[in-house]
């Protein structure tokens, strides 16, 4: 029982920190309709600059604002990228991706900075259940206002109909930068709770983050869109924890940490796959019409 309440609460955890990089990535799939692979590497400069930081005895709450403005800053390349020189939204990212790569390493020093003598935000009095779950609230209840106000609307009606915002005189171009730096600050922010977490930072920690940042978003619409009251963001946070949750119970269903990438494919596949179960209702009914025909043929044959 007691090993039971402690996997739950871990995964609880890890599924908190990842929702707010979901909620990163949900602006940009969802909103934007902008596939940004640069996520994998703010999400690893948000942990860097996060881990120089409180290293050099900056306050921890300082280092997660100083790495949620690194990720702006992530964001805005990707976005003048785009914008600015016409440069695909695909490529965009995946340059951008590539490049932090090395800035990640010249702000680290070294592939990997352990924090296990610092204080971070989790050395307070507190379990870090309630920390997390802190930022992850907040993090959701700020984008929420912020797509409720007349700035939100103007960045989902970018993604949603670019010609109606431009025709009311304001410049996508412009929305679309703002969008992808608030994303790549979200993200940002998520990679320095993480580092902090785990009590270290690894350059290599972002791989396949944007991946999972997706199937999350995905996993929780599928199970959570018949809830007509439900907001995307919620379904995008309850999606990343069940996800943390199915990563954690096919592991302990006995296969081994080495396996941990095939079961996250085969969870995300599941999870992809799931969003058009409706194919395959569609593909029933008509085998099942057919048979039904087949059978009704054979009938008036018999007579």
């Amino acid at each position: 029982m007691t090993q039971l309440l402690d996997f739950s609460i871990n995964v609880l955890q890890m599924g908190l920190i990842f929702a707010i990089m979901v909620l990163g990535v949900y602006i940009t799939y969802r909103i934007l309709d902008f596939p940004d692979l640069s996520v994998d590497g703010s999400f690893v400069t948000g942990a860097a600059v996060a881990s120089v930081l409180i290293l050099n005895g900056v306050n921890p709450f300082i280092s997660c604002l100083a790495a949620f403005a690194s990720g702006l800053a992530a964001g805005f390349i990707t976005g003048f990228l785009h914008v600015k020189l016409g440069i695909t939204n695909l490529l965009s990212g995946i340059l951008v991706m590539i490049g932090l790569y090395s800035i990640n390493l010249r702000i680290m020093g070294k592939s990997n900075l352990p924090l296990f003598n610092n204080e971070t935000i989790f050395s307070l009095e507190m379990h870090p259940l309630i920390v997390i779950a802190a930022f992850a609230v907040a993090s959701k209840l700020l984008l929420d206002f912020l797509l409720s106000t007349k700035l939100g609307f103007l960045i989902i009606g970018t993604g949603d109909n670019p010609d109606m915002i431009t025709s009311l005189g304001i410049d996508t171009g412009k929305m679309k930068i703002l969008a992808l730096m608030l994303s790549n600050g979200l993200v940002a922010l998520a990679g320095s709770v993480m580092a902090q977490y785990q009590r270290f930072a690894d350059v290599g920690m972002g791989t396949g983050i944007v991946v999972m940042g997706l199937a999350s978003i995905i996993f929780g619409e599928t199970i959570f869109k018949r809830i007509s009251i439900m907001l995307p963001t919620t379904m995008a946070l309850l999606g990343s924890i069940l996800y943390r949750f199915s990563i954690g119970a096919a592991l302990n269903l006995g296969l081994s940490p080495t396996d941990l990438k095939l079961v996250t494919c085969v969870i995300i596949v599941f999870a992809l796959s799931a969003g058009n179960a409706h194919r395959f209702t569609g593909l029933r009914r008509l085998l099942k019409g057919g048979v039904a025909g087949a059978s009704a043929k054979q009938s008036v044959q018999n007579l």
